[in-house]
């Protein structure tokens, strides 16, 4: 059975990366979440990727859901344009309020913050605290050395094997969308 996406939280740089591939590919998740009608929660600000993400939503009539923390708006960076905002004492009190709003989780490419809140959902997910899937949009091969690393955790049986099959992993967002949609939760312990 299908579970129900209505909101996505996706984590990306605040960069935009070197060439067009990683900027074209944000702005295609976008359009992607704002076909079918899921709303994006993602960090709120307009830098990077993460503005050019949230900038395609809407230019799709989708709703874009901005989390931003306290530093950062006082910085100036909330997108202004968003359909909804907060304001997050924190970037642990952000990532919680994030998940918390969220069916399921994507990464684009981006830098150690992104890495970091896409490690912490599917650590949540592993451990059973949430049940909510988590995909990665692998642009270009971006994250072919990341899954690289996790077969070396299994390869040294610091993760069971059946955990890898817990990120859906491809470089369109559409076939990502429909993955997470039919996501079955792994049941085999982190324990081995």
């Amino acid at each position: 059975m299908a579970r129900n996406i209505n909101a996505v939280a996706v984590f990306c740089g605040s960069n935009t990366g070197e060439g067009e591939s990683y900027v074209a590919a944000a702005a295609a998740l976008g359009r992607a979440l704002g076909a079918r009608g899921i709303t994006l929660v993602y960090g709120g600000t307009h830098k990077g990727l993460m503005g050019v993400l949230a900038d395609a939503v809407l230019e799709s009539g989708g709703t874009a859901h901005g989390v931003i923390t306290e530093r950062l708006h006082g910085k100036g960076h909330l997108h202004a344009g968003l359909t909804i905002h907060e304001i997050a004492p924190s970037m642990r009190a952000r990532k919680e309020r994030m998940l918390g709003l969220a069916d399921a989780c994507i990464a684009l490419p981006g830098g150690l913050g992104t890495v970091e809140e896409f490690m912490e959902a599917w650590t949540l997910n592993q451990l059973g605290e949430i049940d909510k899937p988590v995909g990665l949009l692998n642009v270009a091969g971006y994250y072919d050395p990341f899954m690289a690393f996790i077969d070396s955790m299994i390869a040294r049986r610091f993760l069971p094997p059946a955990h890898r099959d817990s990120i859906q992993v491809s470089p369109d967002p559409f076939t990502l969308i429909d993955a997470l949609a039919a996501y079955e939760t792994i049941t085999v312990p982190k324990w081995m």
